[in-house]
């Protein structure tokens, strides 16, 4: 008799999903380009390559300790507010929109402190985040930071709820569930992404789960970033590389590790790697240091 265990019945839906979500997609359509960013722990930005529309997903950046974990200075437009925000000001952007997953603090630490110094800078700033957070949980912040959350968050304020899209200067939102917790009770949310021709699946924090196969079939996402650093708050890299073929990612880069004593350091990478490459060899992986900015120019596919 089959001993059916978690691990087997997950890894099931995993070869379900690589032949859903590939079935319904046919062969490249064409290219996107865009530059990416890993700011350190679970954040990171995207952009076209011209920055027209800059994204930031979740909002730890001076505070982030991601770098220490690599024994690597952090540079100095990521080391203050007021630097940062005069970091993107000289790139001209049209707009930057941070995308929020959950409010614990390594995700959410500098979120509005960031958000007064890109205003302050007369840059256009949104958000977007699950629509009962931005508009319960942290609505009076809003107002002790002097800002109009509903001119800030898209949807007139509302944010988005799971299965909720947002569109705004030519990037698109859609928030998917994440299994983790909240300091504040409201659900956490990843996101799927389009942006400059590409379709990102950006987890968030959660655990690997079998729902992950029917974002895979649903979306077809391009890219995926996944949280891989393991320990008492996440999966690690062997159900994160499970996670990326779940979704049917061509590409995937792992986030969320070596910014904390609690999770796995630099190693926990090259251990995403190495699963990768055992369960979906296809996938490219690119793997990163806090602070370095990757070019990528992926194959789009067509979608129904």
């Amino acid at each position: 008799m089959t001993h059916f265990t978690r691990r087997n019945f997950v890894a099931g839906l995993s070869l379900l999903a690589a032949s859903t979500a590939l079935g319904g997609v046919s062969a490249a359509e064409g290219t996107g380009d865009l530059k990416v960013r890993w700011y350190g722990g679970g954040v990171f930005e995207l952009a076209p390559p011209d920055d027209s529309t800059i994204v930031l997903v979740d909002a730890w950046i001076w505070n982030n300790t991601g770098f220490k974990g690599f024994g690597l200075q952090k540079p100095p437009e990521l080391s203050s507010a007021a630097a940062y925000a005069d970091s993107i000001k000289a790139r001209n952007p049209r707009t930057v929109i941070v995308a929020m997953t959950h409010d614990h603090g390594d995700h959410f630490g500098d979120y509005f402190e960031l958000i007064k110094a890109l205003s302050d800078k007369d840059i256009d700033v949104k958000s977007v985040g699950q629509s009962d957070f931005m508009r319960v949980g942290i609505k009076d912040k809003f107002t002790t930071y002097g800002l109009d959350e509903s001119k800030i968050v898209l949807n007139d304020g509302s944010g988005i709820n799971l299965g909720g899209t947002a569109t705004y200067k030519g990037a698109r939102f859609i928030a998917v569930p994440a299994v983790h917790s909240t300091a504040s009770g409201f659900p956490p949310i990843g996101f799927i992404i389009d942006l400059n021709g590409v379709r990102v699946y950006a987890s968030g924090d959660t655990d690997l789960y079998g729902d992950m196969a029917l974002i895979g079939k649903r979306y077809s996402p391009d890219l995926a970033f996944v949280c891989v650093g393991g320990g008492p708050f996440t999966m690690g890299p062997d159900d994160a590389a499970m996670a990326c073929s779940m979704v049917g990612a061509t590409n995937a880069i792992p986030v969320h590790y070596a910014h904390s004593p609690a999770v796995r350091g630099p190693e926990a990478a090259d251990q995403f790697k190495s699963a990768m490459a055992r369960l979906a060899p296809k996938v490219a992986v690119t793997l990163m240091k806090p602070g370095e900015t990757a070019r990528l120019h992926i194959a789009s596919r067509v979608r129904a």
